[in-house]
C-alpha cells in the first residue's frame, strides 16, 4: 500500500514581511512548521529561498528536495526550544575533532593530513583562541578545558537558524573546527568536503570505491553544501 503524499494546492509562493522577520505564504496563506508554528525566518534571502523551494514543487510535495525549508523548520521546532542541548551537542565535537586524530602511516597520508589539517588547527588556536591537541591513532586525547569552553561559547552565541546550519556542517564533516571555518569564510565548502574526506579518499585510491558508499557520500556532500548555503542565507 503506497503512502499518502500531500500534493501541490497553491499557485504561487511569496515572501511576506512581518514585524518579527520574514514569512512565506502560499496564495496568501502563511506557511507553518510541522509543529504548527509560524514559519518566520530572520532574513529576506532565506525566506526567498524557502519560497523558491515551494514554487519548484510539482504534483506531490517532496520534502527531500526542500533542504532550506527543512532547516528552517528544525530551527523553529527543535533548536529554538532546546537550544542549550543543541549547543552542547555541537560543541562536544570539539573534544573528538576529526582534525586531531592522525594516521600512523603511510607517510604520504600522514603528510597530507598535516598539510591540510594543521593550518585549520592553527587558525582555531589563533582566531578562536582554542588550541587543540593532536594524537596518532584512535585512542581519545584530552583537550584543554579552556579551549573546549571557548568553542562552546562560539557555538552558544549563534541564533537557532545559524545553529541548525552549523549542526549539519559539523556533524557531516566530523569536525567542529572545520564547520566553524566554513561558517566564518575561512574555507570554501567544496574544499571542506575534500578536507573532511581525506582518510576515506585515501582508502578509495588504494582499494577502489564501493557503489553504495559512493552514493551515500554524494548525498552527504550535497547536504554539506546545502548547510553552507543556508548558513549564508540566514546571516543578518
Amino acid at each position: 500500500m503506497s503512502e499518502w503524499a500531500a500534493k501541490r494546492f497553491w499557485k504561487e509562493a511569496s515572501v511576506t514581511e512581518l514585524p518579527e522577520g520574514f514569512g512565506v505564504a502560499l496564495d496568501g496563506r502563511p506557511v507553518k512548521t510541522p509543529a504548527k508554528a509560524p514559519l518566520v525566518v530572520p532574513t529576506r534571502a532565506l525566506a526567498e529561498a524557502i519560497a523558491a523551494e515551494w514554487d519548484a514543487q510539482e504534483g506531490s510535495i517532496k520534502p527531500q528536495t526542500m533542504p532550506t525549508t527543512r532547516s528552517a523548520n528544525a530551527a523553529i521546532d527543535k533548536v529554538a526550544v532546546q537550544k542549550d542541548e543543541v549547543v552542547t551537542m555541537i560543541a562536544e565535537f570539539g573534544g573528538t575533532d576529526l582534525l586531531c586524530y592522525r594516521a600512523e602511516g603511510p607517510e604520504e597520508l600522514v603528510e597530507r593530513q598535516a598539510a591540510l589539517w594543521d593550518p585549520l588547527l592553527e587558525w582555531a588556536a589563533q582566531e578562536l583562541e582554542a588550541p587543540l591537541e593532536v594524537t596518532v591513532g584512535v585512542l581519545p586525547v584530552a583537550q584543554p578545558e579552556a579551549s573546549l569552553s571557548r568553542l562552546h561559547a562560539h557555538v552558544a552565541a549563534l541564533d537557532p537558524f545559524a545553529l541548525a546550519a552549523l549542526h549539519d556542517l559539523v556533524s557531516i564533516s566530523g569536525s567542529l573546527v572545520l564547520g566553524l571555518a566554513v561558517a566564518r569564510g575561512k574555507v570554501p565548502v567544496e574544499d571542506a568536503w575534500v578536507i573532511s574526506r581525506l582518510d576515506e579518499d585515501w582508502q578509495i585510491a588504494q582499494w577502489g570505491e564501493d557503489e553504495e558508499a559512493a552514493e551515500i557520500a554524494s548525498l552527504k556532500r550535497e547536504a554539506l553544501c546545502d548547510a553552507a548555503r543556508i548558513w549564508a542565507l540566514a546571516r543578518r
